[in-house]
């Protein structure tokens, strides 16, 4: 317990030096029914950006947009990002049940982490070093996000590269309207897989954040630190445990120059250090403490804002750079390897919107990118003056709400590449508002994606220059509809995928020649996804979804065909809050490669249900809040990948001290 003593004292010490802050109660949060409260909290909650890249109602959108506001947030207390980001419709973040430590993958309509981009306040996010061009969502720690928004489909008409199947839309917390305010947080839990019940400190996360707002300058700096030991990443034997370390600093600054120009500065620095568990062959893993990575990132950017008569022009711009590296211990070679990755990524998205009239607006823009890399290791190595690559894409999109109803959103990008030239994407996207009783509108879409090839695959010893990007095309039809004075909400999609140009390896058994390919033929994806919302009692709210997923052969790996997840919100009062939520996750098939024979074993993985529960409770009003939880209450032993450990039942408890 020494830990948590640290952590209290450290706690202690933020809170001498308190400000003054806005009082918000939990009814403020967390009812579902105060009269003057609630139409604050629906008009924010109708507000989506992620279809047009600009402020519009829900209701006119032509997609279903899932949105966790900073109030579902606060009800997730004690959960990582990628437990949030797995309760969602469609959604599947495989490895957020598994150590801290463990490789996450995304999956969305079939696709994986490539084919979903990730936006961190509007602007794309990657490492450029990696082989696939993915975001590492291990790096950002749940309680310095503000928003997330997640629209499924195709959607690089109006994102570009990686945006196949989805995005994810994080907004980071930012100045507030007072002055000065803040906060402290520290979070206590156990760790254990489901045959360990030693109960004790094990996960640790804290931080504190001070913000405000001071005539034209906002303002944000917040820091988080998370430390977690207890489990190890491989299931069964007598392991050794991997520990787990994130740190983050984030800051923000905003001037408003006019009333119609704003200038925004951010620049945030994420490091991740861990311990890792490798398998070396088809007997089990090498499990020793040498092996060890660390991750680190450093963005910093500039995004002004100018608002005219007729419009708005935005300039989002960032960069980025991504530094990996590896010891590991080679089981053959009894020496211990070393392995450095380095990335650097540019990006300019410049773009305004043009109101024509009322219900008709423009937007258009172009999007610059530059990525490199360089890689040290014993197995090759990557110069960045050779392994980079730009793209510039200009893009246009036309968005039409009718008064009667009808709204349509269409439009098409260019991609230009500097190693394989050009790409046209495209989006047509319906949508229409019944006039009825109760609100019901219908959608469709019918939207084209692409994936660039990384550096890694184009420039690395498994190099080929020739790749094309992999296309994507997406159909779409559903409805969402509000019954009964809004107090039943339920939405309902279908979807269509085709997958064409994916990226494979090829491997010659005879010449041991290896290299990156497009695959020959296309891949398919289906499914449905629904979701049900009841407020049973001005108290009682029962939350729901469901996700069929089905996919081809090539692309049936870790996905649920069946997927369920389901709450009930309690607040019996307006200072206290309990949940209780459940999940079952349908079989899924995996894949173990033997590093001594080359082959690649299918396996089949069994369904699992988990129950957990979060209470909170207002202590002293708008100023000190506690949580406790417990996840998988049934000790349900379960595998999310083979050979890797799950948790089990575990424990978990924090306070808010609101300054």
């Amino acid at each position: 317990m020494k830990k948590s003593v640290k952590a209290m004292a450290i706690l202690a010490m933020l809170t001498s030096c308190g400000y003054a802050q806005e009082k918000d109660s939990l009814k403020t949060k967390y009812d579902f029914v105060d009269k003057v409260k609630v139409v604050s909290i629906n008009e924010l909650s109708e507000v989506v950006v992620s279809d047009t890249k600009f402020e519009q109602n829900k209701e006119k959108s032509g997609k279903v947009i899932e949105v966790i506001s900073a109030m579902d947030l606060e009800k997730k207390s004690g959960q990582n990002l990628a437990t949030v980001l797995s309760q969602i419709a469609g959604v599947e973040i495989n490895g957020n049940q598994s150590a801290n430590g463990k490789n996450l993958g995304y999956y969305i309509r079939g696709g994986k982490n490539r084919q979903i981009l990730i936006l961190i306040d509007g602007i794309p996010v990657t490492d450029a070093s990696g082989i696939s061009l993915e975001y590492d969502l291990r790096l950002l720690p749940v309680e310095q996000i503000e928003k997330i928004e997640v629209m499924k489909g195709a959607a690089s008409t109006l994102y570009g590269t990686g945006a196949a199947t989805g995005i994810i839309s994080i907004t980071l917390k930012k100045g507030s309207k007072k002055t000065m305010q803040g906060n402290a947080y520290v979070n206590i839990g156990s760790n254990n897989t489901s045959d360990n019940h030693k109960y004790k400190g094990q996960d640790f996360n804290q931080g504190f954040s001070v913000n405000g707002n001071n005539y034209k300058i906002n303002y944000f700096a917040g820091l988080n630190s998370t430390e977690t030991k207890g489990m190890s990443q491989i299931a069964g034997g007598n392991y050794e445990p991997d520990s787990f370390s994130r740190q983050n600093i984030l800051a923000k600054l905003g001037y408003k120059a006019t009333q119609k120009l704003s200038l925004d500065f951010f620049g945030n620095y994420d490091r991740i250090k861990n311990n890792f568990d490798l398998a070396f062959d088809n007997t089990g893993f090498d499990d020793t403490e040498i092996n060890k990575t660390t991750s680190e990132q450093f963005r910093f950017g500039f995004a002004p804002k100018f608002k005219y008569n007729k419009g708005e022009f935005n300039l989002n711009s960032s960069f980025n750079k991504v530094t990996r590296d590896y010891y590991e211990y080679d089981s053959y070679t009894s020496a211990t390897q070393y392995s450095l990755f380095k990335s650097r990524s540019v990006i300019a998205d410049a773009f305004n919107k043009l109101n024509f009239f009322t219900n008709f607006f423009l937007i258009i823009g172009t999007e610059f990118q530059f990525h490199d890399m360089a890689t040290a290791s014993p197995y090759g190595s990557l110069d960045k003056e050779k392994t980079k690559f730009n793209m510039i894409d200009p893009y246009v999109t036309l968005v039409y709400t009718s008064p009667f109803g009808l709204n349509i959103n269409v439009g098409a990008r260019q991609n230009v590449h500097s190693e394989y030239g050009s790409h046209l994407v495209y989006n047509f996207n319906p949508s229409y508002n019944f006039k009825t009783s109760f609100t019901l509108k219908v959608l469709a879409s019918y939207s084209t994606a692409y994936i660039t090839p990384s550096l890694y695959q184009l420039y690395s010893e498994y190099g080929n220059t020739h790749l094309m990007p992999e296309e994507n095309r997406t159909v779409e039809a559903g409805f969402e509809t509000q019954l009964f004075n809004k107090k039943v909400k339920l939405n309902a999609v279908g979807f269509y995928r085709d997958e064409k140009n994916s990226f494979g390896f090829y491997f010659d058994n005879i010449t041991f020649d290896s290299y990156y390919i497009n695959l020959d033929g296309s891949s398919k994806a289906k499914g449905v996804e629904t979701e049900f919302t009841l407020d049973l009692t001005t108290k009682l709210r029962v939350n729901s979804n469901y996700t069929f997923t089905q996919v081809d052969k090539a692309l049936d790996r870790l996905i649920p065909k069946h997927k369920i997840n389901a709450g009930l919100d309690f607040q019996p009062t307006t200072r206290s809050f309990f949940n209780v939520s459940y999940q079952y996750f349908d079989a899924r098939k995996d894949a173990f490669f033997d590093g001594i024979s080359f082959a690649t074993t299918t396996v089949k993985l069994g369904s699992y249900q988990l129950l957990n529960a979060t209470a909170k409770y207002e202590l002293i009003k708008s100023r000190l809040i506690i949580f406790g939880s417990v996840t998988n209450i049934f000790n349900e032993e379960f595998v999310e990948n083979i050979g890797y450990s799950t948790r089990g039942r575990n424990f978990k408890m924090g306070l808010t001290i609101i300054l």
